[in-house]
């Protein structure tokens, strides 16, 4: 690997609150050490479109405070094929950028991942509502979301209590229940699913609603995450089981928008200044990551195939505070 001087950054996959930090970062003290920064447009997508150009110090001023990517996001079948990849590889070569800085979750890495192995040197910062990438334990734009739910939860709540009624609320995650776990915890919600652990109706969700009628209570609170299914199908089989009038709310990608948590600004740019030490230091096709409470990196090549998802366990602690 040649000296690297040309460094290309882009944002990929969702967006999440805390990117413009992690980018302002990068840009900022990549120029600092002397580096020439190159912004990707739509991510990969725009990398086949050859959408890239030179950033300083004013391209990246007033949006730290700002939600999503001044660089936008895209996603790209075409880029997934063998023949996409050849040609990102050739038009990396062609605007002369010897590292690549990927910002964005799992499938984002992946995509870094194929452009090293096919030379292309490679770093990549984590970026997810979800906080499912495995190699980390917290994505930028997490605990941003995690506010944006709660906000909305505690609002619904005042509703479903003045009308004596119950509400599910589907919060975002396909494959992984973080954002159903922690807010469900932190909204004291009755019931909470996560697709991780399999749910039985009957005992996990009416039996529990039941209790808590049978004891006074005039109203509750279901969070469920999307992969276990719809909020407003539940919201229908919770009033048909037990009478007690249901109504489901879908947050939607409400989650994924608005200004950064201090908490997000503040790792994002963390992570990008860890992304810009390991260029200067020439130590590359790392995963930057926050283990044991501290911004580290991991090698990219395992960190994508490593696994992350919520222990039982912490489910079932959860439910005694119920």
């Amino acid at each position: 690997m040649g000296e690297i001087k040309r460094i290309g950054i882009l944002t990929s996959g969702g967006d999440a609150p805390g990117m413009n930090a992690a980018l302002r970062a990068l840009v900022r003290s990549g120029l600092k050490a002397g580096f020439t920064m190159l912004g990707i447009e739509r991510g990969y997508a725009g990398l086949l479109k050859g959408e890239i150009r030179q950033l300083n110090t004013r391209s990246v001023s007033e949006i730290l405070h700002a939600g999503g990517t001044f660089l936008l996001t895209a996603r790209s079948k075409e880029f997934t094929t063998p023949e996409g990849l050849d040609r990102a590889v050739s038009i990396i070569h062609e605007y002369g950028i010897d590292a690549l800085v990927v910002i964005g979750g799992d499938g984002s890495f992946r995509g870094a991942v194929s452009l090293a192995e096919k030379g292309i040197p490679v770093i990549g910062i984590p970026a997810t509502i979800d906080n499912d990438v495995a190699s980390t334990s917290y994505a930028i734009g997490f605990d941003t979301a995690l506010e944006t739910a709660l906000d909305a939860i505690d609002k619904i709540r005042d509703t479903s209590s003045s009308h004596e009624r119950g509400s599910v609320i589907e919060v975002m995650g396909r494959d992984a229940g973080y954002i159903a776990y922690a807010v469900g915890l932190a909204s004291g919600a009755e019931v909470t699913l996560v697709p991780e652990v399999p749910f039985d109706l009957e005992k996990d969700v009416l039996d529990v609603i039941r209790r808590g009628r049978d004891i006074g209570k005039h109203h509750y609170i279901v969070v469920m995450a999307e992969g276990c299914g719809s909020a407003i199908e539940m919201a229908e089989k919770i009033e048909e089981a037990t009478g007690i009038v249901t109504r489901g709310t879908v947050l939607g990608y409400v989650q994924r928008g608005g200004r950064p948590t201090a908490i997000d600004r503040v790792i994002a740019s963390n992570m990008g200044l860890h992304a810009i030490n390991l260029l200067q230091k020439g130590v590359v096709n790392r995963l930057v990551a926050v283990r044991d409470g501290r911004i580290t990196d991991v090698d990219a090549f395992e960190g994508v195939n490593m696994k992350k998802t919520i222990p039982e366990v912490l489910l079932t602690e959860a439910m005694k505070l119920f």
